[in-house]
């Protein structure tokens, strides 16, 4: 899959792996209201996908007990956008398919944990990684992208 805008598969690889701000992710509820919310992530750019044309996965930990995995299974069709949020204005945002994953040894969430907050010796890993709280894995499959970089811009 080629995105459109202005970077090819190797810049959306390179922004992505190195992206430090959450991803925002819309969804439909079962009611049919839009909804967004914003998850920290990790790009697989060698992840197995369904589409042999868009491999690639972008990986988000969150709570079993989260509305988003009642969203997610209800309606896999999602959107994101992984952007800065001060100028110069860039990044990356698509469609694409949000599958549940389990992450029962919380695996993917001890990795957010260092690349957000520098490793798991906090108040906040303290409470996310508690034995009795279940972690998931939110996966999303690209479909399509596009790309922006204002930076000559501004």
């Amino acid at each position: 899959m080629d995105p459109t805008g202005p970077w090819d598969c190797d810049r959306v690889d390179e922004y992505l792996g190195a992206a430090r701000v959450p991803v925002r992710l819309g969804c439909r509820t079962p009611g049919d209201h839009p909804w967004i919310v914003s998850l920290w992530f990790a790009w697989d750019p060698d992840a197995e996908s369904a589409s042999v044309d868009a491999p690639g996965a972008i990986r988000c930990a969150t709570s079993a007990n989260a509305d988003l995995v009642e969203f997610v299974d209800h309606d896999p069709e999602v959107s994101f956008d992984v952007s800065t949020n001060d100028p110069p204005y860039k990044g990356v945002r698509g469609r694409g398919r949000a599958t549940v994953v389990p992450d029962e040894e919380k695996r993917l969430l001890r990795s957010l944990l260092t690349k957000y907050l520098g490793g798991t010796d906090n108040r906040t890993a303290d409470r996310l990684l508690r034995p009795e709280r279940d972690e998931v894995e939110i996966r999303i499959e690209p479909e399509r992208l596009h790309t922006w970089d204002y930076t000559e811009r501004m």
